[in-house]
């Protein structure tokens, strides 16, 4: 098991740029993918970007050339560069941790991730047009 902490969040117009951090503490965190989820007022929580172990990054559509996930692993935290970033991607932010192995991607679908992952609580991200 892992404790995340995400921050970086805030307001930015659009066209600007934020970095989110998630620091984890406790269990290996080389063994773990790591994925940035976020979730929008009356919407669903949905996944956006992913990180393994092997440093294999996983992007959906709607951010592939705008956001970049990366790893450090001496410092437990992973990072995720939002560029260019749009009214619609006003959402709290989410990092989870899920043991390698059972989750590899973002692809996988959020009820595994909810089931096998541990989550952080979250940091708001607001884009004004």
């Amino acid at each position: 098991e892992v404790q995340l902490v995400e921050s970086g969040g805030g307001l930015v117009q659009a066209g600007g740029s934020l970095r989110l951090s998630c620091a984890a503490s406790g269990d290996t965190f080389d063994d773990y993918t790591i994925g940035w989820f976020r979730q929008a007022p009356g919407k669903a929580r949905e996944g956006i970007s992913s990180i393994n172990s092997d440093g294999h990054t996983s992007y959906i559509d709607s951010v592939k050339g705008r956001f970049s996930i990366s790893s450090d692993n001496a410092k437990k935290t992973v990072y995720l560069l939002m560029n260019n970033l749009k009214p619609e991607d006003t959402a709290v932010y989410y990092c989870v941790a899920a043991k390698r192995g059972r989750i590899d991607s973002i692809a996988t679908p959020l009820p595994f991730w909810v089931l096998a992952g541990d989550w952080g609580q979250g940091t708001q991200v607001t884009v004004s047009s």
